[in-house]
């Protein structure tokens, strides 16, 4: 279909060319006017790196005279004429291809969805749903994103990440919500990635600040029958705890993060540093988001510290928040989940991972007792433990 279009559009061009009056006038070259006009002309500037009225190099704007004017509508008739052939032996050959072909089947429904996750490598809500595919042993295609520009998401409504497309044209929302879609699906064997995602309706409302926020209905639920969910949760409170932690890694913990990695001007840089070198920057532009980035965010960092009332070393915060999750999972179990990791293992894991290799996450397990559930954690991610779960 897309060779058909442009071989009609050079066919159209080349008679445009052919009726112009400037082949009644020698010594003019008149591009054809409207869209098609308009098209070819900023196209030969893009390729043709400036092939304007004022440079010599274009081809367009180097014939000179109705011959070269008939020249060029002759070539946009002959590549024109050359590409209908074409087309039309390309469909009349695909035609009895598919003629002799068994008829396509559509997806099963129980086959994996395509997964698409247009992300920040060093944003912790991204990375948290990072940890959930990478546990459940999920493939998907990452698309990192310019966090300047962000053109990879210009398509998107929703501007922020992380942004999940299941099967190119299903998008969901919010790391929350996309894990516990996720979830519902590959238990809920019945129910289709749509009707779930339904259970997630999108609410607007206005902040204190009059900005617009986005916010998600039931998004630490999962929606599933009475019969799954005993079997999710088989002890009372197990779900009440889950939806309770996962909150507190959204609503608290995520917090911590900039005040501790942007402490000072020298954390500042490094971690800038490790963003440019993981993200989506070009030479220029990694430049001037390292120095200039990390003076921003020092400051930002400080006005975080004073609007969650945090203590004057942040760190203290962080290693309480930190003591506080493991004291919760207690002695007895690996996890929060017991034997394997629950919803808001995934979520803890996926946000302080966002700070290894930086400071910050070494004074963290030095100076915590969480260092044996985050290796617990790793392995556990990179093992794909989860991987049972998510056969439908």
């Amino acid at each position: 279909m897309a060779a058909a279009a442009c071989a009609r559009s050079l066919v159209k061009v080349g008679w445009t060319i052919l009726e112009s009056p400037a082949l009644r006038r020698p010594g003019t070259v008149a591009l054809p006017s409207g869209n098609v006009g308009s098209h070819v002309s900023r196209r030969s500037y893009y390729y043709g790196g400036g092939g304007g009225p004022g440079s010599r190099s274009g081809l367009l704007w180097s014939l000179r005279g109705g011959g070269g004017n008939r020249a060029l509508s002759c070539a946009f008739l002959l590549g024109g004429g050359v590409g209908l052939y074409h087309t039309v032996k390309f469909y009349w050959a695909q035609q009895r291809q598919l003629a002799q072909a068994p008829p396509a089947e559509g997806p099963s429904p129980s086959a994996s969805p395509s997964l698409t996750l247009y992300q920040y490598q060093t944003c912790p809500f991204c990375s948290k749903v990072r940890a959930f595919l990478d546990y459940h042993g999920l493939a998907y295609r990452v698309v990192e994103v310019n966090p300047v520009m962000r053109r990879e998401i210009k398509w998107s409504a929703y501007r922020k990440v992380p942004i999940l497309m299941v099967d190119e044209h299903l998008q969901l929302n919010d790391s929350s919500v996309i894990i516990s879609s996720l979830k519902s699906y590959l238990i809920s064997k019945g129910s289709s990635m749509s009707d779930i995602v339904n259970c997630y309706p999108e609410m607007k409302s206005v902040n204190d600040s009059g900005k617009e926020v986005t916010e998600y209905n039931n998004k630490y639920w999962l929606m599933l029958s009475q019969d799954d969910t005993a079997a999710v949760y088989p002890d009372k409170g197990m779900q009440k705890e889950e939806m309770k932690w996962r909150k507190w890694a959204d609503n608290w913990l995520v917090h911590l993060i900039s005040p501790n990695v942007y402490r000072s001007t020298g954390e500042a840089l490094a971690s800038f540093d490790y963003i440019v070198r993981e993200g989506k920057f070009g030479t220029l532009e990694g430049f001037f988001a390292k120095y200039v980035g990390a003076a921003a965010m020092f400051v930002i960092a400080k006005r975080l510290k004073s609007r969650h009332n945090l203590q004057d070393d942040v760190r203290q915060d962080l290693y309480k928040a930190v003591n506080d999750w493991v004291a919760a999972v207690g002695k007895k179990r690996k996890f929060m989940g017991g034997e394997q990791p629950n919803l808001a293992d995934l979520a803890v894991f996926g946000v302080l991972r966002v700070m290894e290799g930086l400071e910050a996450f070494d004074d963290m397990m030095a100076n915590t007792k969480v260092k044996p559930w985050y290796q617990r954690m790793e392995e556990a991610a990179r093992n794909h433990d989860g991987r049972s779960q998510s056969s439908r």
